[in-house]
């Protein structure tokens, strides 16, 4: 299992470094979260063995199931964060990629206080606008008053580092459609950051089908599962 994932590992590098030099990038820019969503504990450690230290789950409770797998890995929560299980991902993860909310926002900062960490949070935006995605809308926030309120909720917190932003392409086998959603969350970064005056250098775009749009965008966080481990288990 380990040396399978490790020469899916190598293609996915080589990726990552012809779409980073079309676009005149340091392939080092970029850094991927592999995403274990659906497979055991047992998958982790062998991506462990093979050389990847950033792990991905959608969901909080798997998340916690495959900790001890790799205990010394870096978390991240790249599905949407729902506030009742805001405590237990800040208990968990070291990202939170799923933040879709100035509200939920203030959650995760509460609840960073109380625990004592200091999460990585990255606002999660639909940018494709559709129905069956959480974020926010980047029509709302062309808005100068949205922008305005965003920023106002982003400088208020004091416990956790906001980062940038998270977005889904659209499901599509047009790279230039995908390229084109991915430069939209890439502008908004733009804004926010102007508009704040704040720090917002990560962008998490692009997934195993849309890797190099993302990261000709400037992606600097890709979320790999099926180029990685193959097809997801059916549920038993």
């Amino acid at each position: 299992m380990t040396a399978a994932i490790a020469a899916r590992w190598v293609a996915v590098r080589r990726r990552i470094e012809a779409a980073a030099g079309e676009a005149g990038r340091d392939p080092s820019e970029v850094r991927v979260v592999a995403v274990t969503k659906g497979f055991g504990p047992e998958v982790v450690g062998a991506a462990l063995a093979a050389g990847l230290s950033r792990f991905g789950e959608n969901r909080v409770q798997e998340g916690e199931a495959k900790l001890p797998a790799a205990p010394d890995a870096e978390w991240h929560l790249v599905g949407h964060l729902q506030s009742n299980k805001v405590r237990r991902a800040v208990a968990a993860f070291r990202w939170l990629h799923g933040v879709d909310s100035v509200k939920l926002l203030r959650r995760v900062d509460e609840a960073a206080h109380e625990h004592g960490g200091r999460p990585r949070v990255l606002l999660q935006v639909n940018v494709t606008e559709a129905g069956s995605q959480h974020g926010l809308s980047p029509s709302g926030l062309a808005d100068a008053v949205a922008i305005g309120d965003l920023v106002a909720g982003l400088t208020a917190v004091a416990s956790v580092d906001v980062m940038g932003l998270m977005g889904l392409g659209p499901f599509t086998d047009d790279p230039a459609l995908s390229r084109s959603a991915f430069a939209t969350l890439r502008r908004l970064r733009d804004r926010l950051q102007d508009a704040s005056g704040m720090a917002l250098p990560e962008l998490s775009m692009g997934m195993s089908a849309d890797l190099e749009p993302a990261v000709l965008e400037g992606a600097t966080l890709v979320r790999v599962g099926t180029a990685l481990f193959g097809e997801r288990p059916e549920p038993v």
